[in-house]
């Protein structure tokens, strides 16, 4: 049987430990590295939709993408099709 949720961010999957870990990290990272709130809510929001999104995690990378839509140096990895 597959667990994994396509579509899923990781607190929807069901994965709170790892959510909460996730949460406990992007609080370390400086506000200058971070976009905005506006921002980081548009890029879930188009990784949501992706395909390549499986249990909160990247399949073109392997990022868990609420990290990485979080930071202003990064983008989507989909070089086919960036989402943002």
């Amino acid at each position: 049987m597959d667990n994994n949720c396509k579509r899923c961010l990781l607190f929807e999957a069901g994965q709170n430990v790892t959510y909460n870990q996730i949460q406990d990290y992007i609080k370390t990272i400086d506000a200058s590295e971070k976009v905005n709130d506006e921002v980081y809510s548009h890029r879930l929001s188009m990784c949501k939709k992706c395909d390549n999104l499986i249990s909160g995690m990247c399949l073109k990378c392997g990022c868990y993408v609420e990290v990485r839509a979080i930071l202003k140096n990064k983008n989507c990895p989909n070089f086919d099709d960036k989402k943002w």
